[in-house]
């Protein structure tokens, strides 16, 4: 037997609702590798006649009329018509399931790793205290998805979308959990990611894990959903979920937030706790979440922030985190206000740029004065080692601490999760290897280099970029692309990664609030919102002031491939910045060829020749 079929066998759940089969390196290497997933099997096709180019679902007529609404409906209203007794938490909770049967199932989505065998029982009991003493709140029978790296002391596996991790679930909910439940959420079940966040091995393919497989992205399903917090992203997108957990070490919340359309907040490290969440690195972990708007990736966060005796760096967060942030939900939060442009982020694909241009246009008609910044530290910081050093030195204590609170698993160590791949190896290294945990396990830095990095790559990220360009520029926030529409699966070459915005505020441990800023071929292109530590209220407010002046989210339409001769394949309807898709003259191409030199790599020569760093982590 193999040990992904042994694995089928283990959680019962997954018998009925799921079929996992299932130093001169600089930041810009590390970005391009492939981003996100860690794994190895090969893509499953889609079922036959499941759906047409324009089809939605294999069975779209059960999706649609009121559960259909109801399904893709706010945090807010979902809330309103329960506590209206036009709602329950089991039929809210039934809806959802069936939209996983048929969808992340039936389309082969690949979102789900697992669903809660509890949930239901959870549902009931809430739905029974509504009507005793009514809500504890907003959440209150609201189903949130978690993503599977984070820990439930429950019957739910916790594997990091590893097999080395699959057997016995964690002994206690990690902190947001436990508060998440608190709050009255039903937790529906695990989401799909890249396996061990993507910190694995060179040439991977964003979403895929021994455990789950590849990940789909909802929109166009052979394209990729990026990561690691893919399942977090596509699930809430297909409105799987109402909300999901997604974690971060350098994109792997805002990523997938753009490739998959959705909102996206990556907190300030220490404004939640990791405690209980599979590690990269303490110094750039950080635990967000992911909304169909930006209201309800906000509610989720105020259940999740405060101080925690088990993650001693939640403590920076006393006198800056709050309970409640949809109360900086404003649609009107542009006006007045003074954002900083970072061009340097352009250049790399014209759909973007032009999707970008039109965000810029949103912005001055709601209000905003936009000022075209440059992040004086912007080329140093890139040529620079100092993130890669960091997370090669931290990656193997931190998961060692934390797999030192797991039992009844295959791999109890960094080095015995090694060997268990290698054991394992058509299940686990198939497609690409895991070099990055061989780097860490070998400890090629030494102390005196990682205090150094900690010190160096802050400095380059934080006070001397971001911070100096709000305050030289006199603005409230810097705003650039997230991402370019996304690129087709390919697990044989892993992903083709070609930009990302989300490094200055990973190393410098900032906030970022990702929202949809349009589409180009039916993909989705996010807008990202970054300033400094504790920031999430500003960015809150004015990333919500630009969803309600752009208005351009879409339900994801579950098309099997790109069409380039169907009817809605282009820019965003109507756009303004046309001309800069039809432009791809010479100059533009230069534009283009100057960014990538401007991002371009060293190899570093401490590390493997061919290493690369993983896009998102």
């Amino acid at each position: 037997m193999k040990y992904g079929e042994e694995w089928k066998g283990r959680s019962e759940e997954q018998k009925s609702d799921q079929d996992p089969s299932a130093p001169n390196l600089d930041r810009r290497s590390f970005l391009q590798a492939g981003a996100l997933a860690a794994g190895g099997a090969a893509l499953a096709p889609l079922a036959a006649n499941a759906q047409s180019d324009d089809a939605s679902a294999q069975d779209f007529g059960a999706l649609s009329g009121d559960h259909d609404d109801i399904a893709h409906s706010s945090i807010a209203r979902l809330q309103a018509l329960m506590s209206s007794h036009r709602l329950s938490a089991q039929e809210l909770l039934d809806i959802y399931l069936r939209r996983v049967q048929l969808i992340d199932k039936g389309l082969d989505l690949r979102a789900f790793i697992q669903l809660n065998p509890d949930a239901r029982r959870i549902a009931a009991q809430l739905d029974q205290e509504r009507r005793r003493q009514g809500p504890r709140g907003p959440l209150h029978g609201i189903p949130i998805l978690l993503k599977d790296n984070i820990d439930t002391g429950d019957r739910q596996q916790t594997t990091a979308g590893s097999l080395a991790l699959a057997g016995a679930p964690a002994l206690q909910d990690a902190t947001v959990t436990k508060r998440l439940r608190d709050a009255g959420a039903v937790i529906i079940g695990k989401a799909n990611l890249s396996e061990w966040a993507n910190f694995r091995g060179n040439q991977s393919s964003s979403g895929w894990s021994g455990v789950g497989r590849q990940c789909r992205n909802p929109h166009i399903l052979d394209r990729n959903p990026c990561g690691s917090s893919s399942g977090s992203g596509a699930a809430t997108a297909a409105a799987l979920t109402a909300a999901a957990l997604a974690t971060e070490t350098d994109g792997s919340i805002v990523c997938p937030a753009g490739q998959n359309g959705v909102a996206g907040i990556k907190p300030t490290v220490g404004l939640t706790s990791r405690a209980g969440v599979v590690p990269i690195s303490h110094t750039q972990d950080t635990v967000g979440a992911h909304g169909r708007s930006l209201a309800d990736a906000a509610a989720v966060l105020g259940a999740l922030t405060g101080p925690d005796s088990r993650d001693p760096q939640t403590a920076a967060s006393a006198g800056h985190f709050f309970r409640n942030y949809t109360q900086f939900i404003n649609p009107n939060g542009l006006r007045g206000t003074r954002i900083g442009v970072g061009r340097q982020f352009l250049g790399v694909t014209p759909e973007t740029d032009a999707i970008f241009e039109d965000a810029l246009k949103v912005m001055s008609s709601a209000g905003a004065t936009l000022v075209d910044v440059e992040i004086p530290s912007f080329d140093e910081f890139n040529a620079d080692q100092s993130e890669i050093i960091v997370l090669i030195f931290e990656f193997k204590r931190d998961l060692n601490a934390y797999l030192a609170t797991r039992s009844g698993v295959p791999a109890n160590t960094l080095a015995e999760v090694i060997q268990f791949n290698l054991d394992h190896a058509e299940e686990e290294l198939k497609f690409f290897g895991q070099e990055l945990m061989e780097l860490a396990e070998a400890e090629i830095f030494s102390e005196a280099e990682y205090q150094q990095a900690l010190i160096r790559g802050p400095q380059l990220a934080g006070p001397q970029g971001i911070d100096a360009t709000l305050a030289a520029n006199n603005v409230q926030a810097i705003i650039a692309p997230t991402n370019t529409p996304a690129w087709p699966t390919d697990l044989i070459n892993g992903d083709a990664f070609l930009f990302g915005s989300s490094g200055f505020a990973a190393v410098a441990g900032y906030p970022l609030v990702t929202v949809t800023g349009g589409f180009a071929f039916d993909l989705p292109v996010g807008i990202t919102f970054m300033a400094s530590a504790w920031s999430e209220p500003t960015l809150i407010k004015l990333a919500s002031g630009f969803e309600a002046a752009a208005r351009v989210s879409r339900r994801p339409k579950f098309l099997r491939t790109f069409n380039p001769d169907g009817k809605s394949h282009g820019h965003n309807k109507g756009s303004r910045s046309m001309d800069a898709l039809s432009a791809r003259s010479a100059s533009s191409a230069s534009s283009a060829s100057s960014v990538m030199q401007r991002h371009a790599a060293r190899l570093d020569p401490f590390l493997v020749p061919r290493l690369k760093k993983p896009t998102y982590l």
